[in-house]
């Protein structure tokens, strides 16, 4: 991704330590769902770690973008199955397209550079933005209340993995990380 180095490291670790946080929750037990979804998450934030890792620091080979976008079709696979039973798997399904198709516009631009001779942001990067803006706004708001109650509960019982609020917020940080990784194509 483009931008500067150390905005570049920060997303990586952000997008490291959300995925690091994914795969507690899902060693963490609970339903086999809740484990899937967590690994999906996980497959995500270290996919969008390795991709914000600056060009300055490290260019990936020409063969890593396709293999990128391989690595998040199969991912969108199982997404895609399983978004007929509900609409969190459709924004996994979401998320894994975003993926592929940053992939593939890495994968085609020459030495990274985005921009095909027009102005402005291309139609699809566009429709992303606004998704993920708008699923980070939705989600912040989600956040405020659970935040709240559990604040008041009084209780420390859960272990990492039960924490709806930390749940919440990986997924928000996450969505705040595509936005951002969208809007440096």
């Amino acid at each position: 991704m483009h931008g500067p180095a150390s905005s570049g490291w920060l997303l990586v670790a952000l997008c490291a330590m959300t995925g690091t946080y994914c795969l507690m929750r899902m060693r963490g037990g609970g339903a086999a769902e809740q484990r899937r979804a967590a690994g999906g998450e996980a497959l995500m934030g270290f996919g969008m770690a390795a991709m914000a890792v600056p060009a300055a620091v490290f260019t990936p080979p020409s063969w890593a973008w396709p293999a990128y976008a391989a690595v998040f079709a199969a991912a969108a696979l199982p997404a895609l199955w399983a978004a007929r039973a509900g609409a969190h798997h459709l924004h996994h399904l979401v998320g894994a397209a975003a993926m592929v198709y940053m992939s593939v516009v890495m994968a085609g631009s020459p030495g990274h550079a985005h921009g095909g001779g027009g102005s402005g942001i291309p139609l699809l990067t566009g429709a992303l933005l606004v998704y993920f803006a708008g699923y980070v706004l939705l989600a912040g708001v989600r956040l405020v209340p659970v935040a709240a109650v559990a604040g008041q509960s009084g209780g420390g019982s859960a272990g990492w993995g039960g924490r709806p609020e930390l749940t919440l917020a990986c997924r928000l940080s996450m969505g705040i990380a595509m936005v951002a990784m969208l809007l440096t194509l």
